[in-house]
């Protein structure tokens, strides 16, 4: 099945089961392997690091407005996008309270807007949130951690926790417009890719093992359309458990990230071959 295939088939459904057109997506995540991490994944257009003796500068930009990006929710893909003028309100709050993080983790914070120390100053341009903080301490272990990798282009993505305060679905259900965006007490970061690396990791294992089972090369898209399936899958029993433990009164079985990691590197051959047929669906 073909992504515009994928992409009408989750519409339909979309259709039917969202209340109204102001709706925001239910289950969102990023098209990568694995779940969005609380935001969504943006491109890093351009990112600068520069030594000024015992501090760094960084400039980065954590969300390319007016360009489309694919998406999945509950129902399956759909093209999303930031409108220019998204962050105008948000970034106009006296008490703005942003950090720039590594990979969403709050406690590894290497500026944070109204800090005099580490200072970092948010604003939108036509390339989207662009993100500069001029001191970063080269002594902080972070800073120090990350400063090399973004010279040599071995991290060169970023991404944003926000929330959606105003948005609407186009008429065919087919695309998410982001109006408005919060992104106070969210934050800033520069991720690896703009999606959970943990749950990918062992799903993208699996997947190329499949591969090698079957005979069968893959590319980007399609290994992109299967483990959005597959997530969507999940997500549906992910909550479904979660809701029957809790209208039975006992605790969830389900496992988190890091046994599902333990779980996808033990796969036993049942489990591939099951996850085999899931690909040969998916690919046929």
């Amino acid at each position: 099945m073909s992504i515009e295939q994928l992409r009408a088939a989750a519409a339909e459904a979309r259709a039917t089961g969202t209340r109204q057109r102001a709706d925001r997506p239910s289950q969102r995540r990023a098209a990568e392997p694995g779940n969005a991490h609380r935001g969504a994944p943006a491109r890093l257009t351009r990112s600068d690091i520069v030594d000024s003796g015992d501090t760094f500068e960084f400039n980065g930009v954590a969300s390319a407005t007016g360009k489309p990006y694919e998406m999945w929710d509950m129902w399956g893909p759909y093209i999303e996008s930031v409108d220019p003028g998204a962050f105008a309100e948000t970034l106009a709050q006296d008490d703005l309270d942003v950090p720039l993080v590594l990979q969403h983790d709050s406690l590894r914070r290497i500026a944070r807007t109204g800090n005099t120390i580490s200072p970092l100053y948010l604003s939108e341009t036509d390339a989207g949130l662009e993100v500069r903080a001029p001191r970063l301490d080269a002594t902080d272990p972070d800073v120090a951690y990350i400063a090399p990798k973004l010279r040599s282009g071995l991290i060169d993505e970023m991404s944003f926790a926000f929330r959606i305060t105003n948005g609407w679905w186009s008429d065919d259900w087919t695309e998410y417009r982001i109006a408005k965006a919060d992104i106070h007490r969210g934050d800033v970061a520069i991720v690896g890719y703009g999606a959970n690396p943990h749950t990918s990791a062992g799903i993208r294992s699996q997947v190329r093992a499949l591969a090698k089972l079957t005979g069968r090369d893959m590319s980007t898209e399609q290994m992109s359309i299967v483990l959005g399936q597959l997530q969507a899958v999940d997500s549906v029993v992910d909550e479904a458990i979660e809701a029957l433990a809790a209208a039975l009164g006992v605790p969830s079985p389900d496992v988190d990230e890091q046994d599902e990691q333990q779980l996808a590197q033990k796969a036993t051959p049942v489990d591939l071959l099951a996850l085999r047929l899931s690909l040969e669906c998916a690919l046929s």
